[in-house]
């Protein structure tokens, strides 16, 4: 099931299938080593709902809900 990082629910684990960020924020997620193909886990959302943390190779990452809905993901089946 494919959806954008934003609606994956806390704890569950997805793998990135399409960066449709472009610019600078595409620099900066490509520069994090965020690449189509890598397991991502969504660690925390704040009270509001913006920003989230998510968590890959070793490392947590908050990204603002906008720059989330760029990253689109598929479910990972435990």
């Amino acid at each position: 099931m494919k959806m954008t990082l934003s609606k994956l629910g806390i704890g569950l684990d997805a793998r990135v299938v399409r960066l449709e960020a472009c610019g600078p924020l595409q620099q900066r997620l490509l520069a994090l080593g965020l690449l189509p193909g890598m397991s991502v886990k969504l660690v925390r959302v704040a009270p509001l709902g913006d920003p989230i943390a998510i968590e890959f190779q070793n490392q947590c990452v908050a990204l603002r809900k906008a720059e989330a809905d760029s990253i689109e993901v598929e479910l990972l089946e435990k």
